[in-house]
């Protein structure tokens, strides 16, 4: 009996790729890389990468040049975490859009108003068009290339292949006509019936289609190059929420990378956790928030379990470090982040669907108009030349003009008007995730509720009435710098002076207010200040605090216990509002949060939220996300913080609220500005709007092609007619894609 096969040890790299422009082409380099013995990969056209699982025997060198046999330039990453994102690509994509866009409108308006042309416009014409369309189309043109040259003609059909063919065909028809046609003749008009055959196509000139067209595209990859810049982000705002630097038990104070594991370093008072470690000494308020979303602070006591990156509220302590590096709990979740990002499938571009059809239909079209005109023509001159004016009028007829407006104005207006009602979406994926969502899971805390911490009532005990708790309790804690505290300091109006103010991190303050030794904490430290167990009067209102979710605090002053203040995130004012317009919109609502069962429950009632999961840390998060869209859910993460930012990342559509921290709107499709919750209903049924009329745009602008087409090949197209039909089809697109500008 033989022996098995030794498993075969695995590495991962990540591969950052340059030249990606469609679904089309993510699918050629995994391919090609899948080509390799024992490689698999995952490519993600969103962060222009690949996560390449390969064997250690593997030289990386032959995943570079595998990318580059399927025509793009690849680098191994060195680190975990993308570079950061040089704005290199996008400016040049700008500076093409911009200086073909002033090349190209004077060429427009000579093209569409003969009242402005002059003798000799039509030379004009093409000097102003050359450089729009071979510099300004460039990335188009490069595309279209690598793409038939790595992907054959059958799998190298896109949206680009079809603006090279179309703008190259108008361009050099155009300068044909001009160099040996009769276009370059000072006041050549060409007379003819409704639909009367062109007498003499020589005479016509194509430039303002070629630059339009390069134009408007070039638009719209400059919208989606801004939508790609970010994907990178989310994870190095993670990465940057790190301690820089940290000071050593001994005093010394070093770069927080220097750190080993078992170094023991110093946390004061408003620092951050430079590392995950253990408590060797001290005491002290840490708030995890931006791990368990739980806005109040926990106590931090020898042998707790600390995460870097986390905040000191007060005390000092002493840390033991545990994990350093790429093994901390915060880089775990940037390569959370990372991972979802990089797993989140984009949806192919309509466009390009029904290019990989149109442009080989066209194609065999054109051929097909000038074999049948040469064959009905028995093969004379008159015939061949016949056959080539249709055949190429097709090919100019196919330039996607009207194709080319339809979705980057439809996203212009469509986003500017979000903007105008605080919702900034990122892009046309965006658009098209928002479209088909049918669950909401929302955070509690920070969206849901406000994210910080409020009084909610005030219960007066032994004849002491409100106003004077509020004014000695309010002076007490205007002293401490614990975020209940700074709840508690809204009670009084004015603070008075604090005399031998002392605090035990975590658990309550006393102080000297007004002659009156006033404390102020948790029950058990009242107890302790009080030297006897509490009244029942007093738990009896601890205890209905709790149930509803609220944080009791016991204050009091000479020997008696005054007050229990319930201190909560308070829930939002339009939350309620809001959780009922998504459920109109035939939307379920979830509410998911690191906070505990009490706390989740008292904020679902008071929004009208029936689904409840409290309890869940980051990683659990993007768990219940992935339970969720397994079972055929399309889900919509609503969050601010930097727990939320995986699941924002892995849901099919995140949403970030304002004021949110940067992770989480990096990781996010579209931010919300302000501090409401209604605009998630307005995000959500303006992507909705947005997409409806992409859509039509598209319908229009292939309608036109469509109808055209015969009319060309038939060389029955008039020249005036085809003009005003091309301008009609891009004048309905813009005019359908500005009725975005009412929307509510």
């Amino acid at each position: 009996m033989s022996a098995p096969a030794p498993a075969v040890q695995r590495a991962e790299a990540v591969l950052d790729i340059e030249g990606m422009t469609c679904a089309s082409c993510v699918a050629r380099v995994e391919k090609r890389l899948q080509k390799l013995d024992g490689v698999e990969a995952s490519v993600n056209l969103a962060t222009e990468s690949a996560r390449v699982h390969y064997p250690v025997d593997l030289d990386t060198e032959k995943l570079v040049g595998a990318v580059r046999e399927a025509g793009y330039e690849a680098s191994v990453r060195r680190g975990r975490t993308p570079a950061a994102a040089g704005d290199a690509p996008g400016s040049a994509l700008r500076t093409r859009l911009v200086v073909s866009a002033a090349l190209a409108l004077p060429v427009v308006a000579l093209g569409m108003i003969p009242a402005l042309q002059f003798p000799g416009w039509q030379w004009a014409s093409l000097a102003l068009t050359l450089p729009v369309v071979v510099w300004g189309g460039w990335p188009f043109h490069r595309a279209t290339f690598a793409n038939l040259r790595h992907g054959g003609v059958a799998g190298g059909m896109t949206m680009d292949t079809l603006i090279t063919l179309g703008t190259g065909a108008a361009l050099l028809w155009s300068i044909w006509a001009l160099l040996f046609g009769t276009a370059g003749r000072i006041g050549m008009r060409h007379e003819g019936g409704l639909f009367a055959p062109v007498h003499d196509p020589s005479a016509l000139v194509y430039f303002e289609v070629a630059a339009a067209v390069t134009v408007f595209l070039l638009l719209g990859r400059v919208v989606e190059q801004r939508s790609k810049r970010r994907a990178g982000a989310s994870v190095r705002a993670l990465m940057e929420l790190a301690a820089k630097d940290v000071e050593l038990e001994d005093g010394r104070r070093v770069d927080a990378s220097a750190l080993g594991v078992g170094d023991r370093f110093v946390v004061r008072p408003g620092e951050k956790v430079a590392t995950d470690g253990v408590v060797a000494e001290g005491r002290a308020s840490i708030d995890e928030s931006m791990i368990t979303g739980e806005s109040v602070p926990v106590d931090a006591v020898p042998g707790s379990v600390v995460t870097g990156g986390t905040l000191a509220a007060d005390g000092r302590l002493v840390v033991t470090a545990t994990s350093v590096g790429a093994d901390t709990r915060l880089a775990h979740l940037a390569r959370l982040v990372e991972d979802a990002q990089a797993g989140k499938s984009r949806v192919q571009r309509l466009a390009d669907r029904i290019s990989a059809v149109f442009v080989p239909v066209v194609i065999a079209l054109a051929v097909l108009t000038l074999i049948v005109w040469m064959v009905l023509g028995g093969f004379s001159g008159a015939a061949v030349a016949a056959g080539f004016t249709a055949a190429v009028a097709v090919l100019i007829i196919a330039c996607p003009c009207a194709l080319g407006l339809a979705t980057p104005i439809a996203i212009l207006v469509g986003t500017g008007r979000g903007a105008q009602l605080g919702v900034l979406i990122t892009g046309p994926e965006a658009l098209e995730s928002a479209e088909r969502i049918d669950t909401v899971v929302l955070d509690k805390t920070g969206t849901v509720t406000a994210g910080r911490m409020t009084v909610v009532s005030v219960a007066p005990m032994g004849g002491t009435d409100a106003a004077e708790v509020g004014r000695l309790v309010g002076s007490l804690e205007h002293a401490s710098e614990h975020p209940t505290a700074r709840a508690l300091t809204a009670l009084a109006a004015t603070h008075e002076p604090v005399d031998d103010f002392a605090g035990l991190a975590g658990h309550g303050v006393t102080g000297t207010v007004d002659a009156r030794r006033v404390f102020a904490g948790r029950p058990a430290f009242a107890a302790d200040q009080l030297g006897a167990a509490l009244p029942a009067e007093v738990g009896a209102a601890v205890a209905e605090a709790e149930s509803a979710g609220a944080t009791a605090v016991v204050a009091g002053w000479d020997g008696q216990v005054r007050a229990v203040i319930a201190v909560a995130d308070a829930v939002r004012p339009d939350a309620a509002e809001t959780v009922a317009e998504l459920r109109d919109l035939g939307l379920d609502v979830v509410l998911l949060t690191g906070d505990n069962e009490g706390a989740a429950r008292a904020a679902a009632r008071a929004a009208g939220i029936r689904t409840v999961i409290s309890g869940v840390l980051p990683e659990g998060k993007v768990a219940e996300i992935a339970r969720l869209q397994a079972s055929g859910r399309r889900v919509a993460m609503v969050g601010d913080g930097v727990n939320d930012a995986a699941a924002l990342a892995t849901a099919d559509l995140g949403i970030a609220m304002g004021g949110g921290t940067d992770a989480a709107m990096h990781a996010s499709d579209i931010a919300l500005a302000g501090q409401g919750l209604a605009p998630v209903a307005t995000a959500i049924s303006l992507s909705r709007r947005t997409m409806r009329v992409i859509r039509g745009n598209l319908f229009w602008a292939f309608a036109y092609n469509v109808a055209a087409l015969p009319l060309a090949a038939l060389g029955l197209l008039n020249p005036m007619i085809a003009g005003a039909a091309m301008g009609f089809s891009s004048v309905f697109v813009v005019l359908n894609s500005l009725r975005l500008r009412g929307a509510r």
